[in-house]
């Protein structure tokens, strides 16, 4: 009731910041066309903003140029990549060390999944995607390593060892993106880092698939927490997200 009170007394104040796989499109998928025409509509009434794993070509690619210019601003490769009105306005230059752009190499030449793709180290601003199956799978080959992942662990596996070895991946963290990545990159240079654009009397509604310990979204989200002014929505899919909205915020 508290927070009911709170929303309908300041919800010209509230700024909503959505991941987009898995929470405004299907994984790898494009944005259900009633969903996008929701959307656009709301990005006319409402702040709107992007925090993404994906670079901006992906990212258009799954919702559309018209959206991705209509969102006040779009926060890509986790924040190090920065989008305004369609211009990219920063860009983090970071790239990976060879020791351990070398260590991943070697965990796809030693994985036991049986197909491999291609374009498994993704190199985008100020971060790494890494995928064993590859950026080249098509969606059977994807769900096949879902289920393996939810077997073996390897992603959550492989991003502990990252996170806990300061020889070969030194400043690095690394968070579980998605359906079949890894998010590579400095230490710091997360999701949460984007809230240092924001003011700290803003009001923050997040919504994300991967709020969970080593997901992607959790650091934003845990963040958001810690301000006591906001809310997180962790959903599984866009219909979640939709009924969030439609039930809650419009």
């Amino acid at each position: 009731m508290k927070w009911l009170q709170f929303l309908t007394k300041h919800i010209h104040m509230l700024k909503y910041i959505f991941d987009v796989d898995g929470t405004l499109t299907p994984s790898r998928g494009a944005i259900n066309p009633s969903f996008l025409h929701f959307m656009l509509k709301f990005c006319k009434s409402n702040n709107v903003y992007l925090a993404t794993g994906s670079d901006a070509p992906k990212t258009i690619e799954q919702i559309g140029k018209r959206l991705f210019n209509s969102v006040t601003r779009s926060y890509n490769c986790n924040g190090n990549s920065v989008w305004e009105n369609g211009v990219n306005v920063h860009n983090n230059p970071w790239e990976i060390q060879v020791q351990a752009h070398q260590k991943l190499k070697n965990w796809i030449d030693d994985t036991k999944f049986p197909h491999l793709t291609g374009t498994h180290i993704e190199e985008r601003p100020g971060m790494v995607n890494f995928s064993i199956v590859g950026r080249g799978a098509n969606i059977e080959q994807r769900s096949e390593y879902v289920t393996w992942d939810k077997k073996y662990n390897e992603r959550e596996n492989m991003a502990y060892y990252i996170n806990n070895n300061n020889e070969e991946f030194k400043g690095i963290t690394a968070t579980v993106g998605g359906e079949t990545g890894i998010d590579i990159g400095p230490t710091g240079s997360d999701k949460s880092q984007i809230l240092k654009d924001f003011a700290k009397t803003d009001t923050l509604i997040f919504f994300g698939d991967g709020i969970f310990d080593g997901g992607n979204d959790y650091t934003l989200a845990n963040a958001i927490k810690k301000t006591g002014i906001g809310r997180t929505h962790k959903v599984n899919n866009w219909e979640q997200t939709y009924e969030i909205l439609t039930n809650v915020y419009c």
